[in-house]
């Protein structure tokens, strides 16, 4: 499929997208593995916080292996691409919170640092592991 000028084929779009699916894979089964080992051995905030973490690496290794595939050739597509991956995660944040019937109050309680949360350096890391991939794979 030949590129418009300046425009970013719908393939990568629909590539970004499936790597979005594979984060979001690794960061349930981060969730599941936060519960069942990491909650009851370590406490909440020190759970919390390594959960974080690891979801952060994970999203930064999801990006680094797939950055030739998703095509992060310039800074404008990487922004692109975690843009995508950022506004696909609120979107899923909040959808599933609304579903389970939860308030504004309490799906906001996650974008606070209490507790060991990290929650909001995730998201930053999911909008710039991109921008870091690039650099890391395609210098």
């Amino acid at each position: 499929m030949p590129e418009l000028r300046g425009a970013w084929p719908l393939r990568n779009l629909v590539r970004s997208a499936a790597a979005w699916l594979l984060i979001m894979v690794l960061a349930i089964l981060n969730g599941i593995f936060r519960e069942a080992v990491l909650l009851p051995g370590l406490g909440k905030p020190v759970a919390f916080l390594l959960s974080g973490f690891l979801l952060c690496l994970f999203i930064l290794a999801v990006a680094v292996a797939l950055a030739r595939w998703l095509q992060l050739t310039s800074p404008s597509r990487c922004l692109t691409v975690g843009a995508l991956w950022l506004g696909l995660t609120l979107i899923f944040e909040f959808g599933f919170g609304m579903v389970q019937g939860q308030s504004w109050t309490e799906m906001l309680q996650a974008y606070t640092f209490k507790d060991g949360n990290i929650w909001p350096l995730v998201l930053v890391a999911t909008f710039v592991a991109p921008l870091v991939a690039a650099r890391v794979r395609m210098p």
